[in-house]
């Protein structure tokens, strides 16, 4: 399946705890003053990627932990991306997600796609980059209004458990 991006980062560890695959799709309504990617906010830009091509490089690297899904926002490409979640979770690799929309948005949006991409993502860090917030302390975030929320137990207990307090 096509999904727009804006790039890959193949190597990261930055965005997630371990060694991961970071995908930067095209496309962002957020528009948040600040934001480090404001090139993957048209989606005109980018180029068209095949979601079983980057599935196939994802799993040339045995040594990643998983995936990461950046922005750009990745909601804006739900099915696509929670098709290659759901392939990634059959191979064992864990599934991250940034996005600008918070949680509560998210699970309350009625779009299917978006229920199937967050039913398949192993944490989330939600919310938008606010520049009056900026914290470089902070674990995998860039503003404190954003939250690291473990997904597996936030299905679990019917509220947002946070992976990450700091």
């Amino acid at each position: 399946m096509k999904l727009r991006i804006a790039g890959i980062t193949d190597d990261s560890v930055v965005d997630g705890d371990g060694y991961r695959f970071t995908i930067f799709t095209q496309g962002c309504h957020h528009h948040c003053s600040g934001c480090h990617n404001p090139q993957t906010w048209t989606m005109e830009g980018g180029h068209d990627a095949d979601t079983d091509e980057l599935l196939k490089d994802i799993l040339k690297n045995p040594l990643l932990a998983g995936a990461t899904f950046s922005g750009g926002e990745p909601f804006l490409q739900a099915k696509p991306l929670s098709i290659l979640a759901r392939k990634l979770h059959e191979q064992k690799k864990n599934v991250w997600c940034y996005s600008g929309w918070t949680y509560e948005e998210l699970s309350s949006n009625p779009d299917t796609d978006i229920q199937d991409l967050l039913a398949e993502i192993d944490v989330l860090v939600d919310g938008p980059f606010i520049a009056d917030q900026k914290d470089l302390t902070l674990h995998f975030r860039g503003s404190r209004n954003q939250r690291v929320i473990d997904m597996k137990k936030t299905r679990d207990t019917g509220h947002v458990v946070l992976k990450y307090t700091d």
